[in-house]
């Protein structure tokens, strides 16, 4: 097995698997690899490897050859199998040697991670049935669709179920391996490795990937793309399902199923989200917790403190100290 920056590891080292294939992305494999090749340079003692369903080399994303030290089979019983994503992956049925490498090797781990849509390997092996997961939002309705046994979770960054790992789209996978280091090796350690890597401490698992909801295709109907509109322009306004439906002369249960239909969500669970967004935005920017909830339309610090810490697990103070500038609009520092 190569181990990456920082050697062999010792024979006490944790065997971390990568499982590629032609047409992998190439930063789900090194973005991760990156965190724990840091981590081995900081004395945490992980060796890395690359494995192939085939045991060849294999071309990845933007073109380039990436040796590999065998086939499945070779590797020595790993810690962490991960597998990486690819675009092929949500295109095509996944290949059934990759599928057998992916079962082979979790047989023998200790814990199993995908990368982006490396949860479409997992899933056609069968590792997800009955699992929470999650992928990159542009697949997450495909992988639902598809594997119905899997309960997606469309919004997360990463979600851990029964010792299944799954992460959404390229970067959120060097989150998740900063996850996977805490877990390892504590906070200070993977403090140590985020500072060196210019990262986050860590993004909780649960926050929301960016504006899923407002990236979705507009609504085919004109007067849900109306309403859809004027949540996203004026989220601040009275949005509920009755209000929503006499702006375009529909019922609420009417508006109900249109919602259900074409964006499977109801219009509060909309309305949520796209507030939800807005006050992220508003947040990162600097401005005051009182100043977002009035804006965002959630009416009151403590109902968007509310909605965060229930959809992201952290609250707006918390977001705002991880992901803020200094920006104009931020409440002033108070002094004891």
């Amino acid at each position: 097995m190569s181990g990456g920056r920082g050697g062999h590891g010792g024979p006490d080292a944790r065997d971390i698997v990568f499982v590629v294939f032609d047409g992998v992305k190439m930063l789900d494999v090194t973005g991760p690899a990156e965190v724990f090749a840091d981590a081995h340079r900081f004395g945490a003692r992980y060796r890395l490897g690359y494995v192939s369903p085939t045991g060849m080399p294999v071309r990845t994303s933007v073109g380039l050859r990436l040796p590999v030290d065998g086939a499945a089979e070779s590797a020595p019983d790993p810690d962490t199998v991960i597998v990486a994503g690819g675009d092929v992956l949500a295109e095509r049925p996944v290949a059934p040697d990759l599928v057998g490498a992916v079962r082979e090797l979790a047989a023998r781990s200790r814990r199993v991670v995908s990368i982006c849509t490396g949860s479409f390997a997992l899933a056609a092996a069968g590792l997800l049935d009955g699992r929470r997961a999650t992928t990159h939002w542009q697949h997450a309705s495909l992988l639902a669709r598809t594997r119905p046994l899997v309960r997606v979770e469309p919004d997360a960054l990463f979600v851990e179920d029964d010792g299944v790992f799954t992460s959404a789209g390229v970067s959120a996978g060097m989150d998740l391996a900063l996850a996977l280091l805490e877990q390892d090796h504590g906070p200070e350690l993977t403090r140590t490795v985020a500072r060196d890597l210019v990262m986050f401490m860590q993004r909780p698992g649960g926050q929301s990937q960016f504006s899923a909801t407002l990236e979705r295709r507009p609504p085919r109907t004109p007067s849900l793309r109306t309403v859809v509109d004027l949540v996203a322009a004026r989220p601040d306004l009275d949005h509920s399902a009755p209000a929503l439906a006499a702006r375009v002369g529909v019922s609420p249960r009417q508006l109900t199923r249109m919602f259900a239909t074409e964006l499977q969500s109801t219009p509060a669970r909309f309305v949520e989200q796209v507030r939800l967004d807005h006050a992220r935005a508003l947040l990162a920017d600097g401005h005051g917790v009182a100043q977002v909830a009035t804006r965002s339309g959630f009416g009151s610090a403590e109902t968007m403190r509310r909605t965060f810490v229930n959809r992201l697990g952290l609250s707006p103070s918390q977001y705002r100290a991880r992901f803020g500038t200094t920006r104009r609009g931020a409440e002033p520092r108070r002094t004891p």
